[in-house]
């Protein structure tokens, strides 16, 4: 009898829940940046084991929202919660629970869904915080499994899947046992793109950016791929392309490697940058840009 259960997985920006996603799946298929709110949509992440098949929903990071696209990826979030079988909360090690941890918590509350805390980076903690973290949010919450963890490492991510097969129910699969995602190929191009915008890039323009896939044709030795990258200010352009181009040709550098070794194949990159201001504002650059508003 095949077995299946929707997973989300919620918390707040820059906890790690991108890193666990690739941990469980064992595949790098969402970006993970040390910037915040690096995920912006609802990512799935398949892992399919035995009679077993693991639907991930990694969401973006639970924030109070600053911008039309801030709001997107809450409304995101929130809506995974109401969609899944269970949900893994991942939080850091602090001795209290936060506010956004109470608000995501008064959700599961309210919907009653059964609920796996990962406590992750326990590699950069020591045991007393660790124990008081525990002790916080165990008081506030009686979770169905508490699991310390560095999802960086791997330590602790066998214990996390096999906690989340409580969540599984009896049903025909939804995918193909050997999907590991529901992203368009395009969209993984663009994805592995803004990664490398969020790692080379300073702290204020990242956020600023998105990517557009404008040309993708394989053929049989290579991919060749045409990608518009937008930023919100002319002098932010001037960053991304850098002295001689040389930062522009450094993110194109390093995303063609990531793809050449996701696609398997041999990838030309063509980067173009472009400016539309406050972007993440409208409307219709965010449908354009593939952050549908329902």
């Amino acid at each position: 009898m095949t077995k299946t259960a929707f997973i989300a997985i919620v918390g707040r920006p820059n906890v790690g829940k991108s890193t666990l996603l690739n941990a469980m799946i064992g595949e790098k298929i969402a970006i993970v940046s040390k910037k915040p709110q690096t995920t912006r949509n609802r990512i799935l992440g398949i892992l399919t084991k035995d009679n077993l098949q693991y639907v991930f929903l990694d969401t973006p990071g639970i924030h109070k929202p600053q911008t039309k696209l801030g709001d997107l990826m809450v409304r995101s979030a929130d809506s995974s919660i109401g969609e899944a079988d269970g949900v893994i909360l991942v939080v850091e090690p602090y001795a209290s629970v936060g506010n956004i941890e109470e608000r995501i918590i008064s959700k599961l509350e309210a919907r009653r869904i059964p609920t796996i805390l990962v406590i992750n980076k326990t590699d950069n903690a020591n045991r007393e915080i660790i124990a008081k973290t525990i002790a916080a949010y165990a008081a506030r919450y009686n979770f169905d499994a508490v699991i310390p963890i560095s999802a960086l490492k791997g330590d602790g991510v066998d214990i996390v899947l096999d906690e989340a097969e409580n969540f599984m129910r009896e049903s025909v699969w939804f995918f193909p046992a050997d999907m590991i995602t529901d992203q368009p190929e395009r969209q993984i191009a663009a994805e592995i793109i803004r990664e490398k915008l969020l790692r080379t890039l300073e702290d204020e323009i990242p956020h600023g950016t998105a990517v557009m896939i404008e040309g993708f044709e394989e053929t049989p030795d290579m991919l060749k791929i045409r990608a518009e990258i937008y930023c919100e200010r002319e002098s932010h352009k001037g960053i991304i392309i850098g002295k001689d181009g040389q930062a522009l040709k450094r993110i194109g550098t390093y995303a063609r490697e990531d793809m050449e070794s996701f696609f398997g194949i041999k990838v030309y990159l063509n980067l173009w940058v472009k400016v539309r201001e406050k972007w993440r504002d409208s409307s219709s650059s965010l449908n354009a840009f593939g952050y549908n508003e329902k």
